[in-house]
């Protein structure tokens, strides 16, 4: 056991400081995105099988949005610059910009070298649900994906069925060469947080119902992949063949050209990538 000092309470009663203050980070304008959502037309729609993954693109200055459409659904979702793969999705340090879980007015922010907004949520109707008794939240930026992998170092198994794969097999390329793209996940409806006494990950079932919708609008061109998770709500295994499980909607829409007046996708990063040296 270790010696407890005896200035222990006086080291843990230290305050918290807020690693990455955000006062100065650029803030979407949610206006011009309302006005430019109202007057949109939808383009095109894509259904992802239950426990299955598919690909949609969204142009920059477009809206896609997520449903939930036949039952309770969580759904795990990676971004690309749909002209090059090598920028994609970065939860990490989205998580550091943004928190754990993201709802409206987050961004979706891009790898290194690029670090910019690659789309930014515009509504969620699970927005009502905050930070439960347990400490958990909806739309996670937490968790990576089940993988087989880890399911083989936990349980021995060779299960497929995972969202990792999933993901990886949607890209439409040879896995292998598809496999190094896919990367860390929003949990779209999926209801999680760490547990108080050890720190650990948790999922419970999540309030999702047909109807519930995460929406964002593209910052960039983007490729997109959603698998609906073979854990279907998450209530009670991660990855399953035997859970209940639904399909999910993803539906693109065009905002007409005026509405956008003034907005310009993002550029790369500004820094010079010379790293002092």
């Amino acid at each position: 056991m270790p010696t407890i000092p005896d200035d222990a309470a006086v080291r843990r009663a230290a305050p918290p400081v807020i690693c990455y203050p955000t006062e100065t980070l650029p803030v979407p304008d949610m206006a011009l995105y309302a006005a430019a959502r109202e007057q949109a037309e939808k383009l095109a729609e894509v259904v992802v099988p239950p426990r299955e993954a598919a690909t949609f693109r969204a142009e920059a200055g477009q809206f896609f949005r997520i449903t939930s459409i036949e039952g309770p659904q969580v759904g795990d979702l990676n971004l690309w610059n749909a002209h090059d793969l090598s920028e994609r999705f970065y939860s990490g340090k989205t998580r550091a910009l943004h928190g754990t879980h993201l709802t409206t007015g987050a961004r979706m922010w891009s790898a290194f070298p690029h670090l910019r907004p690659m789309a930014t949520i515009v509504a969620d109707t699970l927005g009502w649900y905050g930070i439960d008794a347990y400490g958990g939240a909806v739309h996670d930026v937490i968790g990576t994906r089940y993988d087989p992998y880890t399911g083989n170092l936990l349980q021995g198994t060779q299960y497929h069925h995972c969202c990792h794969s999933n993901l990886a097999d949607a890209l439409g390329v040879p896995l292998a060469e598809a496999e190094p793209y896919v990367h860390d996940v929003l949990n779209v409806f999926m209801c999680t947080g760490f547990t108080r006494e050890t720190g650990q990950y948790f999922m419970k079932a999540s309030p999702v119902r047909p109807g519930d919708y995460l929406e964002f609008f593209a910052e960039i061109d983007l490729l997109g992949a959603l698998s609906a998770c073979p854990g279907g709500d998450c209530s009670t295994e991660h990855s399953s063949d035997a859970a209940a499980c639904h399909p999910l909607l993803v539906e693109v829409f065009q905002p007409r050209p005026e509405t956008l007046k003034g907005w310009q996708s993002p550029s790369p990063n500004g820094y010079d990538r010379s790293h002092g040296r």
